[in-house]
């Protein structure tokens, strides 16, 4: 059995055909799905699909780094009333990228400061992204770390020196479909450390791995991710399966 910590199955991309995507998430053996947040246009459509799944799916709310703009004091205020609203699985997905665009930078890192200090204080895991900065995410979460605080650094993409950071920090590396890619660079990573420190995810509808890789990606599609740990580190995929959704249930406390 797989959990998929990280994918966006509220988003338009499934709307067509979002039934038969969970009946193959379902036959592929994922039990659980944890959806993350991008801002507060999302959150009327990821609490939807909560509701209509509740045993399946199970929201994040956050601000994700990519919407951090002018405004992002206004969206952090819907972030909260959230946060006080209801109960979520993680605060995420919350970070920081300067892959486009650098512009707030000084606003992304006011906000992933001021989200952390939420998660922290309800005693809740973050979903981190991290693009272009993983060195810059790894020091923020140093500054943090008390021993009280969790989370994932999803779609980890990084050297086995920020692995190892990142692991001894007491967070989980998110490995998905950049395993599969023949440049993908996390073959190193995986077999320096292991995989006490991962969990499975999909990013759908993004990052899909190969032989998929360019089409929609989906939940189902987990277990080539799962495939390629195998492979990678001599073990079967039952023993991978069972690894990573330890994790995740670790993780999300589940």
């Amino acid at each position: 059995m797989f959990i998929d910590t990280h994918n966006h199955l509220y988003l338009d991309a499934f709307r067509p055909d979002l039934e038969a995507v969970l009946e193959r998430a379902l036959q592929a053996g994922v039990q659980a799905c944890y959806l993350p947040a991008i801002d507060s246009s999302v959150m009327d459509d990821l609490l939807a699909l909560e509701a209509r799944y509740p045993e399946f799916c199970h929201a994040m709310a956050g601000l994700h780094p990519c919407s951090v703009k002018g405004d992002y004091e206004a969206e952090l205020a819907v972030v909260r009333q959230w946060l006080d609203r209801r109960p979520f699985a993680a605060v995420g997905e919350i970070g920081l990228d300067f892959h486009w665009d650098e512009t707030f930078r000084e606003q992304q890192y006011a906000a992933f400061h001021i989200q952390i200090g939420w998660a922290k204080a309800a005693r809740l895991p973050v979903v981190l992204h991290s693009r272009k900065a993983t060195d810059e995410c790894i020091e923020v979460i140093r500054t943090h770390q008390d021993g009280q605080l969790q989370g994932v650094f999803h779609c980890f993409s990084g050297t086995v020196q920020q692995a190892a950071a990142v692991a001894d920090l007491g967070f989980y590396l998110g490995i998905g479909g950049v395993l599969t890619y023949k440049n993908g660079g996390l073959e190193p990573v995986i077999r320096a450390v292991g995989l006490d420190r991962v969990v499975l995810e999909t990013d759908a509808p993004f990052i899909s791995p190969v032989p998929f890789r360019g089409q929609r990606n989906e939940p189902s599609q987990l277990v080539k991710v799962a495939e390629a740990l195998a492979r990678i580190t001599g073990l079967p995929v039952a023993e991978v399966a069972a690894i990573t959704t330890r994790n995740a249930r670790a993780l999300f406390s589940a």
